[in-house]
């Protein structure tokens, strides 16, 4: 993911990615400067200022209402703590095999 490799200089195929604590790539994921493209797509994601929203493009809209719809259900279907952890690790792995 470019994002970490253009904040950190760390590349998610490294050993050293694979390698690192949860509670580490939790610290690193929440580090991301608002340059980064992640950084850029959680904003979107959570934005709320309707003078903001206005000028959003219609690609912007999308994303932004897919991943609430997709955050409203999954509220409504609330998992265990275990099945949270699981998802947790499973994007952990996710982002290792995106690189």
């Amino acid at each position: 993911m470019s994002s970490f490799r253009s904040e950190y200089g760390v590349s998610i195929r490294s050993e050293e990615f694979r390698t690192m604590p949860w509670s580490e790539f939790v610290s690193l994921l929440s580090g991301l400067g608002p340059n980064t493209s992640l950084a850029r797509l959680v904003q979107i994601r959570i934005e709320d200022d309707k003078e903001i929203l206005s000028n959003f493009t219609p690609a912007q809209m999308r994303i932004r209402n897919e991943y609430r719809r997709k955050r409203n259900a999954t509220l409504a279907n609330s998992k265990s703590l275990d099945e949270t952890t699981q998802f947790l690790n499973d994007m952990k792995n996710i982002f290792i095999q995106m690189s």
